[in-house]
């Protein structure tokens, strides 16, 4: 082979390889800049919803559900036909009116209805709330839209008999389940022993029966269950100072339900400067009477 003809045969051998790394380095580039293992920017998480207040959750649903307990005449109870009556099933009625939503009632234990509000199974709770510090602990209060003296119910002829804390001392003193009566009874009666039971009527039997020395309730249900005792019970004599029983009540809702609650007592205070309030609570008294309530 001539020499000139091995050098070029060398400068083409060369001048392929040189290409040939070329090639090589740009297939590399192209791996670094996209390497098969890299993984897409995070995508910014788009910022929540704001959760619904409880008024435009009621709004939006077209109805107000109120927990109650339709076993407390004349506040709540159920008519001949089984539809709910009382002065405040009315106030829920007139709260649902105002919204311009349906109102829908759910019959529970009284002390179910808090937690089923704090909860929200329901968006209310009307049953003759008594205001507390305690409970303003868990849930909201309206403002007040009645109030009502306390009675100790006793077995007919025994007004004297029990008519002061000494009297009672060691006797057993009812009151339903869950209520202030309940409070009442443990921090104005403490030498007296708390009965409790679920319901008032079942209550007024146990009075009647001698087993229990009274029972403490609301001065309109206290008067409802006299007058349906047959003769068999009466008010005693014994009365609970304003300090101890200064009782308001009001209408209940999960914590941070100010806005609806707004609306709340906006009805309220109509209803109880205009008299309405009272006047349906006058019509619910007769009605329960005419039932034997």
């Amino acid at each position: 082979m001539k020499k000139n003809t091995w050098k070029k045969l060398m400068s083409l051998a060369l001048g392929a390889m040189m290409m040939l790394s070329l090639l090589t380095g740009c297939g590399s580039k192209t791996e670094d800049s996209a390497p098969a293992d890299s993984t897409p920017a995070e995508e910014t998480p788009a910022e929540p919803a704001a959760a619904a207040s409880l008024l435009e959750k009621v709004k939006t649903s077209g109805k107000l559900v109120v927990g109650t307990e339709a076993q407390y005449a004349p506040y709540e109870f159920k008519d001949l036909n089984a539809n709910f009556a009382g002065c405040d099933m009315w106030l829920a009625q007139q709260i649902a009116d105002h919204l311009g939503v349906e109102l829908e009632l759910v019959d529970m234990s009284f002390d179910g209805i808090i937690p089923a509000v704090k909860s929200g199974q329901v968006d209310l709770g009307i049953a003759a709330f008594t205001k507390t510090p305690e409970r303003a602990e868990e849930i909201d209060f309206s403002d007040l839209y009645e109030k009502s003296a306390q009675l100790l119910i006793v077995k007919a002829g025994n007004a004297d008999l029990y008519s002061t804390k000494e009297s009672l001392a060691g006797q057993k003193v009812g009151a339903q389940k869950g209520t202030i009566q309940s409070q009442l009874i443990q921090t104005a009666l403490p030498d007296s022993e708390l009965f409790e039971l679920e319901k008032y009527p079942a209550l007024a039997l146990e009075v009647q029966n001698g087993n229990i020395a009274g029972l403490v309730v609301d001065q309109a249900v206290g008067e409802s269950l006299i007058a349906t005792s047959n003769g068999g019970l009466e008010v005693s004599n014994f009365a609970f100072t304003s300090e101890e029983a200064s009782f308001g009540k009001a209408v209940v809702a999960a914590k941070g339900s100010e806005d609806l609650l707004a609306e709340v007592n906006t009805v309220i205070n109509q209803v109880v400067n205009d008299g309405s309030y009272l006047k349906a609570y006058d019509e619910a008294v007769e009605l329960a009477a005419s039932m034997g309530l």
